[in-house]
């Protein structure tokens, strides 16, 4: 070595250079783990678990679309924006899981609203992702551009605008925590083109941190006492279950507590599968189509337990004059549904599930009261819903429900659009369990059933889904049939097909002396025809002596199948609470 070198050499620092060698490798390791916010998305969107992603691309989302291609995360090309969001809501609904949504800008993401809305009416777990065009062009009227934070702010938990890349991995952390936690619902994620392609070394977000984001389960040591109390001095208690029982999934918790207190039992619309159907306690659905034994039940007992609904104007009509006699109880996880529509005596902001848990961990001595069970159960057995007169031209709707319901042993996932074929499934169809029951309650969305029994069928593939439609909202989201061939889908489809927009008809026969402006289809398509184009089965049933035999015929078959059961445009949803009355004045019976 020349003393040049060994002079170099000597004046080197050894730190120094550990140091530059070590800011060299991380460099190195800072450009290795470079990566666009597209393919962060989709790091983020695994760690969370996601399965299942429903869409429909378009230009502001092609650099997502393009890390889609991968396949890490199994995409489902729905038929049109609307119908990308009820998939997922069947999806959320029965799997228990978080429905994930990605559309493009503008049309695209006006296209979901509806769909936003019906997740949020019916409290379930959505994260949209919303494309945007490119940050700079915000703000200045660019192609395709919406101002998407404003137009979901009333209808979402929360929304997100990404604004940094680096902000991608908690902006989705956060979004999955708040549409899971508390009273569930949809979030909305604004993602502008640019940051889909910018590259950013940001790790995985593992932190939750909401200033002033808060959600109680636990139900307070007192107001259990406060119940307990009440509970005791009962002599005509009534449990109404709603939706949250099912959220929550305590379904087994609320059976063990009504039979152990042989309390009678009325569900909401979306509380069904509360307590089995067969179960003789169970006095089936209240409100504007409920059941005599449920409404009279509702009108004359002296403790009514609310777990889990919202009082919401179908069951309590009259507000005022609802449950006159009681006190009343209400177990809810969101603060803001205790005393907004009925002034209750108890009010106990709490997970259903914990509320049940901690009662029936308790040994609660009540006073006898079987006549008041018994009183129930014989209003039941004398006004039961009817099956209607028998009819030599056209099916009975009610029958074609009671029949499927044999042949699925009650079991089956069901999803159901909106109308009066809504109502008569939930009159008679015999639901056993919580995860059974897909429709649209609060917002009550037509073009809601086929998109559902799809999103249903991925999160359940083992279980048999049928899917009830009338032909009104059957046409507003038959595209969507496209996806079952397409996927393997076995959805059992049935359309109740009366040739009106039934229920506006039934309300203008009622209320507007038959007056029937618009409610009735002059012309109409051929079904079958349209069941073939898309590679689905069909089987036609117009006669009622073909009933039973094509109906075994249609779910012994594997594969898709569209059922048109043909019923009378004249056949009602009997009973029925008409608009601000009480709910023992009903009609129809």
């Amino acid at each position: 070595m020349s003393k040049t070198q060994h002079e170099v050499n000597q004046n080197i620092d050894p730190l120094k250079m550990a140091e530059s060698l070590e800011l060299e490798q991380l460099n190195e390791k800072t450009l290795n783990d470079m990566r666009s916010g597209s393919e962060v998305l989709v790091e983020a969107l695994l760690k969370e678990n996601v399965d299942y992603l429903f869409g429909y691309p378009g230009g502001a989302v092609l650099p997502l679309y393009d890390t889609f291609y991968d396949g890490k995360i199994k995409h489902i090309l729905a038929r049109h924006e609307q119908g990308a969001v009820h998939a997922a809501e069947g999806y959320a609904r029965v799997s228990g899981k978080t429905g994930v949504v990605v559309v493009t800008s503008g049309p695209g993401a006006t296209n979901v609203m509806t769909g936003i809305t019906d997740a949020h009416c019916d409290s379930l777990p959505l994260v949209v992702f919303t494309g945007q065009v490119a940050t700079p062009g915000i703000g200045k009227d660019a192609f395709q551009e919406a101002d998407i934070l404003s137009m979901t702010s009333p209808i979402t938990k929360q929304n997100y605008q990404v604004k940094r890349v680096e902000d991608i991995p908690k902006i989705v952390h956060e979004a999955f925590h708040v549409a899971n936690s508390g009273r569930k619902g949809p979030v909305v994620i604004d993602f502008p083109k640019d940051m889909g392609v910018l590259a950013t070394n940001v790790d995985l977000c593992d932190e939750i941190n909401i200033p002033g984001y808060e959600v109680v389960t636990e139900p307070e040591n007192k107001d259990i006492d406060t119940f307990i109390s009440l509970l005791k001095e009962a002599k005509k208690p009534v449990v109404l279950a709603g939706a949250g029982i099912n959220q929550s999934k305590s379904n087994q918790l609320l059976t063990q507590f009504v039979n152990k207190h042989q309390i009678p039992t009325v569900t909401t619309l979306l509380g069904l599968g509360a307590v089995p159907y067969e179960d003789t306690l169970f006095l089936g659905m209240g409100g504007m189509h409920g059941s005599y034994a449920s409404n009279m039940a509702l009108t004359e007992c002296d403790l009514l337990i609310n777990l889990g609904s919202r009082f919401d104007d179908r069951l309590a009509s009259k507000p005022d004059a609802f449950a006159p006699n009681a006190k009343i109880v209400h177990v809810d996880i969101d603060p803001s549904e205790i005393n907004k529509v009925i002034h209750v005596d108890l009010g106990i902001i709490a997970d259903c599930k914990r509320f049940l848990e901690c009662l029936n961990d308790k040994n609660v001595e009540t006073i006898e009261h079987s006549d008041w069970v018994k009183h129930c159960q014989n209003n039941k057995q004398k006004h039961p819903f009817k099956l209607g007169e028998e009819d030599q031209v056209y099916c009975k709707p009610q029958q074609t429900i009671e029949y499927i319901g044999k042949i699925t042993n009650g079991e089956a996932i069901v999803t159901t659009d909106v109308g009066q074929h809504q109502m008569w499934v939930a009159q008679f169809y015999p639901f056993k369990n919580h995860g059974q029951w897909v429709t649209s309650g609060g917002l009550g969305t037509m073009g809601f059933g086929i998109p559902s029994s799809i999103g249903a069928k991925l999160a359940n593939p083992d279980k048999t889904v049928v899917c009830f439609v009338g032909d009104g909202g059957f046409q507003m989201t038959n595209q969507e049939m496209a996806l079952l061939p397409e996927y393997g889908l076995d959805v059992k489809i049935v359309l109740i097909n009366n040739g009106t927009l039934g229920m506006v008809k039934q309300w203008q026969d009622k209320f507007f002396n038959q007056r029937f402006s618009h409610s009735v289809f002059n012309g109409q398509p051929d079904f079958m025809k349209m069941a073939e184009a898309y590679g689905v089965k069909g089987f036609l049933i117009d006669k009622p002596e073909q009933l039973e035999e094509q109906l075994d015929a249609a779910f012994a078959y594997q594969g898709p199948v569209l059922i048109e059961v043909r019923i009378s445009p004249t056949e009602a949803v009997t009973p029925m609470v008409p608009s601000g009355k009480s709910n023992h004045e009903m009609e129809g019976l």
